[in-house]
């Protein structure tokens, strides 16, 4: 059993966003389709309005999640508490002031990791980031948690 506290900041907000969307096949699509209108413009410099979309493209994003991270952290009341998580054979519980939820392992979506954190997505768009800040010396313990009771193909965590 591994136990720990999580308090969630804007700045980690912001990373699970970033890797979410960049994970996925459309903000994949996106940044490729900007870049290629900032080549284009490079090859044709008259055709600045290729420059134009194409910053827009590849800025749009980071900017839009940036700002939702700060207001979701800002006015989200699970972000105002600490969460405490406890890891054991069974699953993942989380607690928070009275409240206490637990989701089985084979119920749990996925796991990745960034270099800021740990994130074990509970559905396909919804995870619990745990921090590498807030981890400290359990980090290890938990990816092998993690690793241990999840299908090696739900589990993308390097070490």
């Amino acid at each position: 059993m591994i136990e720990f506290d999580v308090k969630i900041d804007a700045d980690d907000l912001y990373n699970y966003m970033m890797a979410h969307a960049y994970g996925s096949a459309v903000g994949l699509i996106g940044s490729c389709f900007g870049a290629l209108m900032v080549v284009i413009f490079g090859m044709d410099p008259r055709q600045w309005i290729f420059l134009v979309f194409g910053v827009i493209l590849l800025l749009y994003l980071p900017v839009n999640l940036r700002l939702r991270s700060k207001q979701i952290a800002l006015t989200n009341p699970s972000f105002q508490q600490p969460l405490h998580y406890v890891l054991d054979e069974e699953g993942i519980a989380v607690s928070q002031g009275e409240t206490t939820e637990r989701q089985a392992w084979a119920d749990l979506y996925r796991a990745t990791a960034t270099g800021r954190s740990v994130i074990v997505y509970t559905t396909k768009v919804s995870a619990a980031i745990f921090p590498n800040r807030d981890l400290g010396d359990q980090r290890t313990a938990v990816v092998e948690m993690i690793s241990t009771h999840m299908p090696p193909r739900k589990v993308k965590i390097r070490s």
